[in-house]
């Protein structure tokens, strides 16, 4: 009788390492100077957006201090 070989599965973990260094080769990488534009603008959005929340919740507090205050 013939011994029917199989190849052996790799290890989970093994495996997982695997495909994502496979996927990772497939990404397009942004060049130096589009990675620093995208920050600088990453940065603006989120100072402008933070000032912009900021100054809403300070004028609602003031506006809650001041509806309780009344009462």
């Amino acid at each position: 009788m013939a011994k029917v070989t199989t190849a052996k599965e790799p290890n989970p973990v093994v495996r997982y390492i695997r495909e994502v260094r496979a996927e990772l080769r497939k990404v397009t990488w942004p060049t130096r100077e589009q990675a620093i534009n995208l920050t600088i603008v990453v940065t603006a959005v989120t100072v402008a957006m933070s000032l912009f929340l900021g100054t809403f919740d300070f004028i609602f507090s003031r506006l809650i201090e001041f509806i309780i205050a009344a009462f």
